[in-house]
């Protein structure tokens, strides 16, 4: 018996220390997955590291291993870098390289309620044919903006038993359409609340973004500049060009180069389309991942050149139940939008404007922002 423990004693020390050695990996791993900040530099001076770490960011976004997650495509797959490019956008007619719109641009009159705001070439909303589940508040002055170059009105609506938030958007040029990063700065894990990254850039309006920071490949195009070119196989982007027109690519098709060559100022990929040429994208089936099919929203509209709607929706909560992807598209529909994009959703969801956060942020059960890594918003 005694020679039989002796010869069992060295296996249990080498099971004691393969355990150790796991649980520090583990631990590592978590760390650099959830935690450890990692400041990126652009697509021109990224480091191999950034596309070697190949652990899949969840943070605190609505990603796999997340509470009622929201997953975009993430599928890893080579970049095709085919030349081929797209002759038309999905909004805009033909895009020229100075930025104008071609023979194909049109003009879609919506009539779409009341509004307070001035300056305004027409504020999205509900029309007499909207379903009788949907109501629209009408404008105070604390819930429009307006001078010589852009004009926003806000406006909350009940469809679908949840609330939703829609800021209407008319620019006299589309560079006041911006996006802004975390603190600043481009890199894995860098978060800061919507507010306070609309704070920091001295926002008018804005909205959360794609949360580019849980993912380790899609396009990243900022303000014109390009951050990360690897391709997501297969994700389906908003792309957001120099004359303010929206186009939905496929990564697979076109590279992020051949997009900044075309002019593209912002990509955002979180996905999918919800309208394109003005018609519903989605199934109603559909939807992000595993998510479930009542969650809060947020989403991008173009209604005409230079007319826009952001779109927040509520949820997780008694007061708002939330919406699926194909109520979202049915809703943005409603708006007149050419074509609409979803972003980031869940507890990201948040809406901001003139200093103070419109919505119900939902995370985690609570009522409180979540930190994200980007934003879109409109200011100078």
């Amino acid at each position: 018996m005694k020679r039989n423990n002796k010869k069992q004693f060295p296996k249990q020390r080498i099971l004691a220390a393969y355990m150790a050695l796991l649980l520090v990996f583990t631990t590592y791993v978590a760390l650099d997955t959830f935690v450890i900040t990692r400041v990126y530099g652009d697509a021109a001076n990224l480091s191999s590291e950034q596309e070697n770490d190949s652990a899949q960011s969840g943070s605190d976004s609505d990603i796999q291993g997340s509470e009622n997650i929201e997953l975009p495509d993430t599928n890893s797959g080579e970049d095709e870098t085919s030349s081929q490019e797209s002759s038309e956008h999905k909004h805009g007619g033909k895009h020229k390289p100075d930025g104008s719109h071609g023979p194909g641009s049109h003009k879609k009159s919506v009539s779409t309620g009341s509004s307070d705001q001035s300056g305004s070439s027409g504020s999205a909303g509900s029309s007499d044919s909207d379903s009788s589940n949907s109501s629209s508040a009408v404008s105070t002055a604390s819930d429009s903006y307006s001078d010589s170059n852009i004009s926003i009105s806000l406006k909350e609506y009940r469809q679908n038993d949840t609330t939703i938030y829609v800021a209407d958007v008319t620019l006299s040029s589309p560079e006041y359409l911006k996006t802004a990063l975390a603190q600043g700065v481009y890199g894995k894990n860098v978060t800061d609340k919507t507010s306070s990254i609309a704070s920091d850039v001295s926002a008018i309006l804005a909205i959360n973004g794609d949360f580019y920071g849980t993912q380790e490949k899609g396009y990243v195009i900022r303000n014109g500049q390009l951050y990360r070119s690897a391709a997501s196989n297969g994700s389906e982007d908003l792309v957001i060009y120099k004359d303010g027109s929206f186009e939905i690519i496929n990564e697979s098709e076109v590279t992020a180069e051949q997009l900044v060559a075309k002019g593209a100022v912002q990509t955002l990929s979180f996905g999918p389309a919800l309208i394109e040429n003005g018609s519903i994208a989605v199934t109603a089936d559909e939807e992000v991942g595993k998510a479930m099919a009542s969650n809060p929203r947020t989403a991008i509209g173009i209604i005409d050149d230079c007319h826009y709607v952001f779109v927040v929706s509520d949820g997780r909560s008694d007061a708002s139940e939330g919406l699926s992807l194909y109520e979202l598209a049915e809703f943005m529909e409603s708006l007149g939008v050419e074509t609409a994009y979803n972003l980031d959703g869940g507890g990201s969801s948040t809406m901001y404007f003139k200093g103070s956060v419109v919505n119900n942020p939902t995370s985690g059960g609570n009522i409180k922002e979540r930190s994200v890594s980007d934003i879109v918003y409109i200011g100078y």
